[in-house]
């Protein structure tokens, strides 16, 4: 009898630290087929640059990166939770990784939370300038706000500190502290990564919501705001101000019943880039608004306008997007963008968020000239 009395106590203690322990496996799926025109083509040993080049891909991502991940949860009493978090990209058109030989590229964190003093976590995380995402009328989608700044507010961080504060009246703090690993603060070569900071301060009401976040992003080679341009290579080491900088940001949503009104100014700037050519920015300017219908509880309208002046002779441009979702079931969209990219004369900003080039390798358009496309896309949560 006490052998049973026994064993059923510590079935019911088993039953109990289950109840208190949690792990979540989530996905998402997306992929569709992209039509863009106005990419450059040829230039250099196989001759002259030509413009007006089209494609049609099957891709992955276009609304949403495609992902998989696990939370986990331990309630350990007083209050206090212990917290994982594993995510990582693939693409759903070649079932290949996100990023090589990194299975959890997006987020891999470990920490703790309390509901009166916040989450402090420790690890890989997207990058805090990922917070404009809640305030683009495309949701950081491909072709949004990040085709504007080159994919300035996509990375991750690496060897991170962050703190998601409670909400106090309306308002929350977030920030994050990315240490570079280097034998210098800042970073000198020795590691892949670069120290990286930011904070982020938001209100939220039922009426609207305002945020403004600052981050920066310093070069790993040493520690700088900025970096070297070289028009052959296509990594960050070419890329300045739109991979190294400081980034300052003030965002908007109005909500309106069925309409959310969006807006929002992004300032990114460089330090100590010298000697750079003509149509080589060390700051740009970011500019939209657009408006999100939702029609009915299904389908959801979205109209919106990117608009960034590069200094330098980097020249202007001019995304316009119109687009829709419709909600199959409670896990399963599909969605349609159109939009076109108008460029001054002496800026190649593309649809796509890519770095600078005139081939058709980089997908771009020739300088000073637009740009259009659509894509269809289906989505799937589990």
């Amino acid at each position: 009898m006490k052998k049973a009395l026994l064993a059923a106590a510590l079935m019911s203690a088993g039953v109990v630290a289950h109840a208190q322990s949690s792990v979540t496996l989530y996905g998402r799926l997306d992929a569709g087929f992209a039509y863009m025109n106005g990419i450059g083509a040829g230039g250099g040993p196989n001759g002259p640059a030509t413009h007006g080049a089209s494609q049609v891909q099957l891709e992955s991502g276009y609304m949403g990166t495609s992902l998989w991940g696990m939370k986990g949860v331990e309630d350990i009493g007083g209050g206090n939770k212990v917290l994982f978090h594993l995510e990582g990209s693939f693409s759903t058109t070649t079932g290949g990784l996100g990023v090589a030989g990194s299975i959890f590229n997006r987020y891999a964190t470990v920490g703790m939370a309390n509901d009166n003093y916040g989450t402090l976590l420790l690890g890989r995380e997207l990058f805090i300038a990922n917070g404009i995402w809640d305030f683009d009328p495309f949701g950081q989608s491909n072709w949004s706000s990040a085709s504007m700044v080159r994919g300035r507010n996509w990375p991750a961080s690496s060897n991170n500190i962050s703190y998601q504060s409670p909400n106090f009246y309306g308002f929350d703090v977030y920030g994050q502290y990315s240490l570079s690993n280097a034998t210098n603060w800042n970073g000198n070569g020795t590691t892949p990564q670069g120290r990286q900071d930011g904070i982020q301060l938001t209100y939220t009401s039922a009426l609207f919501q305002i945020r403004g976040i600052y981050d920066e992003i310093r070069n790993p080679t040493n520690g700088t705001l900025g970096g070297a341009y070289d028009s052959i290579n296509a990594g960050n080491v070419g890329q300045g101000v739109f991979a190294y900088s400081r980034e300052y940001m003030a965002m908007v949503n109005v909500f309106l019943g069925p309409i959310k009104v969006q807006g929002g100014y992004e300032a990114v700037r460089s330090s100590g880039m010298t000697g750079l050519a003509i149509g080589q920015p060390s700051t740009l300017d970011q500019e939209w608004g657009g408006v999100t219908w939702q029609a009915t509880s299904a389908a959801a309208l979205i109209g919106a306008v990117y608009h960034v002046n590069a200094n330098n002779g980097g020249g202007n441009s001019t995304l316009y997007s119109l687009g829709g979702t419709y909600n199959l079931s409670k896990r399963t969209m599909v969605g349609l963008q159109v939009a076109t990219v108008q460029n001054s004369k002496s800026a190649n900003f593309g649809l796509n968020a890519n770095n600078f080039g005139t081939s058709a390798a980089t997908g771009n358009p020739l300088t000073g000239h637009s740009q259009s496309g659509v894509y269809a896309d289906i989505w799937h949560n589990f």
